[in-house]
């Protein structure tokens, strides 16, 4: 059982103030006619690179030693932690490498080498980057900073959850996207430790929801990852799991699986009705309201979480192909 606490998540925020970006909350004129209640957008898709992910790598390389810093960071990623952490890496001097597997889209891993950290591709799918991150770690002394299932990264995530209730204290839902459970886990963790009333839905594709597959079995499980339009909710939670699986399971009150269709359709009408180009990861909460999934009970907040969605991809949905 994870013993993070709401404390955590306020340390967290004072050590990236300044490091990342506090993102608008939008209210959406067309998800509050399609729901019939309030709804607003956290828009972490114009975070400093385009994803929440900066807020717990940010975090992270913040708890470091001076010994560890100079040993470097090493990370398996689907693309955003990667490029969140190479970020903060090269913000603090420190050496960064970053295993990805050959599902990450050629855009997220150019994007990474661009920050100057060191990319190695291998296998095929999110798990098998995570064996060669944790086998680098322990032949090369780096630190190993995991993309969701650490604490200084969940209370990373977590200040994102601060920042919506100091902008619309009156929320009674929020929708986050879920996967490996580092973003819901922080964000849960933040806005039920302050007000257990809110309702909280995590958000993912039917295409291999490892975390979703996982709450149902009681314990964490593997699952073939496959390709998806959310790609960045790809990958398992790590059998061995010590902190995400427990706070998901403890603060989860509605879980919604996706299929490519829906999630095409949120990115469509992100891209027209709220003019966001986003990433299908980061358009799930918007495709679970427009699906009809989430009672009328508002204000509602909806996490977008990223925009580092690849461009020719992009245009073949809103062009109107499922993928």
């Amino acid at each position: 059982m994870s013993v993070l606490s709401l404390h955590d998540i306020y340390l967290a925020h004072q050590r990236i103030q300044g490091l990342v970006r506090r993102t608008p909350l939008e209210h959406s004129p067309a998800l509050t006619r399609q729901v019939g209640v309030p709804v607003y957008l956290k828009l972490e898709s114009q975070q400093l690179t385009g994803s929440f992910k900066l807020r717990g790598a940010s975090n992270a390389i913040a708890c470091l030693s001076d010994e560890q810093r100079a040993l470097g960071v090493v990370t398996a990623s689907t693309g955003n932690h990667g490029r969140a952490l190479a970020y903060a890496a090269s913000q603090r001097g420190v050496p960064a490498t970053v295993y990805l597997s050959d599902l990450v889209p050629a855009n997220k891993v150019q994007a990474i080498r661009d920050l100057g950290a060191e990319v190695c591709i291998v296998g095929h799918s999110q798990d098998d980057a995570q064996h060669a991150a944790l086998r680098h770690a322990q032949e090369q002394g780096a630190t190993l900073v995991p993309p969701f299932d650490h604490p200084d990264v969940i209370a990373g995530q977590g200040t994102l959850g601060l920042e919506i209730l100091e902008q619309l204290p009156e929320v009674t839902q929020v929708l986050v996207p879920l996967s490996g459970g580092g973003l819901f886990a922080g964000v849960a963790l933040a806005v039920k430790s302050i007000n257990p009333a809110i309702t909280t839905h995590g958000i993912s594709m039917h295409r291999g929801a490892a975390m979703h597959a996982s709450l149902q079995a009681g314990h964490p499980v593997e699952v073939q990852e496959l390709p998806t339009l959310a790609d960045s909710l790809g990958g398992g939670i790590g059998l061995d799991n010590r902190h995400t699986f427990a706070l998901t399971q403890r603060l989860l009150d509605q879980v919604h699986l996706l299929d490519e269709a829906a999630i095409a359709n949120g990115l469509r009408h992100a891209y027209q009705q709220e003019r966001l180009v986003l990433e299908g990861a980061a358009a799930v909460g918007i495709a679970a309201l427009l699906e009809g999934r989430v009672s009328a009970r508002g204000p509602i907040v909806v996490v977008v979480s990223g925009r580092n969605v690849d461009t020719a991809q992009h245009l073949r949905v809103i062009n109107g192909a499922a993928a």
